[in-house]
């Protein structure tokens, strides 16, 4: 069974292309097509599925025409509408990826710790419904939020699953 932990989103499918099964995936991370994974993987009724890729191709900057493994009609490609993508960590592979753009949802489950030795917490959600993308942090002091922004990430430990950064005084 996947579990949330070993996962983190990339992005959403929106809705079928043409009759043929292809659906259009609007992606915040490319990493599906800079690392060799046979598989995305969308929640379906609680429960997280892979769904095996037959081929993509893009469509723009941000999105791409996939082709899903056994969805051959509209009809399927339609039931898939509106499920959230999400990506194996076990295939990325820090030393092949250094240069991909993480999301802020690839964060979830690493341990914040500000200026290299005060551990903040956990990221337990990303909250991105306000104009700037916040990290909700839960840790011994009670839960935190904090801005998700380049500026104040000082490192990306992926492997360990830390996350330093260097918060502006006054901030917490």
């Amino acid at each position: 069974m996947i579990k949330e932990s070993e996962i983190f989103k990339i992005g959403k499918l929106t809705k079928p292309h043409g009759i043929k099964g292809e659906i259009n995936f609007v992606f915040e991370n490319d990493v599906f097509d800079r690392v060799d994974c046979p598989y995305l993987i969308c929640m379906v009724d609680g429960i997280y599925v892979p769904f095996f890729i037959e081929e993509y191709r893009f469509k723009g900057k941000d999105t791409a025409l996939i082709t899903i493994e056994d969805i051959d009609s509209e009809e399927k490609a339609s039931r898939l509408a509106g499920l959230e993508v999400y990506f194996p960590r076990k295939y990325y592979d820090e030393n092949e990826t250094e240069d991909i753009a993480y999301s802020w949802n690839f964060f979830i489950g690493f341990t914040v710790v500000n200026n290299k030795e005060d551990k903040l917490g956990i990221i337990e959600a990303v909250d991105e419904k306000t104009i700037n993308a916040l990290f909700l942090i839960n840790g011994d002091n009670g839960e935190l939020i904090i801005p998700a922004t380049e500026d104040f990430i000082e490192e990306v430990d992926a492997p360990n699953k830390t996350l330093y950064v260097a918060l502006p005084e006054g901030l917490i």
